[in-house]
């Protein structure tokens, strides 16, 4: 018998660098990207524009996911910051070569 793997991804997007920021959580990070991108959703992210993928950790329990988002989303603006730029300086979108 396989056991499925199941990968948990928290991200953050930002409208630009040092722009307004969003963190969620998902279980297929390709497509919640894109759906934040079209703007599928009214909300938060469509009306600030908030559609860079800048940060993004994987994660193998969703429990640990959750409990990484709440975290992460507790964290004050500089804290969130400096861990963007500990991976991405440039705050590069993550997600701009993928095949959307």
């Amino acid at each position: 018998m396989f056991k499925t793997i199941h990968q948990y991804y928290v991200y953050i997007l930002a409208s630009k660098k040092n722009g307004t920021l969003y963190i969620g959580m998902t279980n297929d990070l390709e497509t919640r990207v894109l759906q934040h991108k079209q703007k599928i959703n009214e909300g938060f992210t469509s009306k600030y524009n908030v559609i860079n993928l800048v940060y993004f950790e994987n994660h193998q329990y969703v429990n640990d996911a959750i409990k990484r988002e709440k975290q992460l989303k507790k964290w004050n603006r500089q804290w969130k910051i400096n861990l963007i730029e500990e991976e991405n300086k440039d705050w590069k979108d993550l997600s701009e070569n993928w095949n959307n």
